[in-house]
């Protein structure tokens, strides 16, 4: 559950498969399967410890497609913040899309409705919030919602960085290490 002060400190989203995590394309199914990317944990934890509230927002269309069940996401993402509290961090809510592309929900990135979960849940707006992904699905939805999209290139980010059409209006880093220390940096 969030906390008031949870709500009232510096906000960072972060998007899950390729950003936190290795992405595949044949979909994270169970815990076994999922494995942070290297320096994610400590950066989630440097964030952290900067006083940084970091949520996650990530599509889960295999839940949709019957790949995986609500209750194998359970457990991946307690394997997730086990990992990420192992490393002296903590997550301040995940927030998920469970369903698949042909469904018309709202919540899909690259639409705006899970990024509007956060706001309504933290009780703030993410305008020139820093959400943080790999693909154009996730740097739109932060336009969408007037946060301050930013570009990793782990996971698919070299791909989405020749390929997004509003690159201009990205911040681009190499991994979540360097946004971490840009965010800290900056805010000092």
């Amino acid at each position: 559950m969030l906390s008031k002060a949870t709500a009232t400190r510096k906000l960072v989203v972060l998007d899950r498969d390729g950003v936190i995590n290795r992405d595949s394309d044949a979909f994270i199914k169970n815990p076994d399967e999922w494995q942070p990317l290297p320096g994610s944990l400590d950066a989630i934890a440097k964030l952290s410890r900067a006083d940084f509230a970091v949520a996650v927002a990530t599509n889960q269309s295999g839940v949709g497609r019957g790949l995986l069940s609500a209750d194998d996401l359970r457990a991946i993402h307690a394997k997730m913040e086990r990992m990420v509290e192992q490393a002296g961090g903590r997550l301040a809510g995940i927030f998920f899309c469970p369903h698949a592309p042909g469904d018309g929900c709202d919540c899909r990135k690259p639409r705006p409705g899970l990024l509007r979960q956060i706001e309504s849940a933290f009780d703030v707006t993410l305008t020139g919030v820093p959400v943080v992904g790999d693909s154009g699905r996730d740097l739109e939805a932060a336009l969408a919602v007037g946060a301050k999209p930013v570009l990793v290139r782990t996971g698919n980010g070299d791909r989405t960085l020749v390929d997004f059409t509003r690159i201009d209006e990205v911040a681009v880093f190499d991994d979540l290490t360097a946004v971490a220390n840009y965010l800290i940096d900056d805010q000092g």
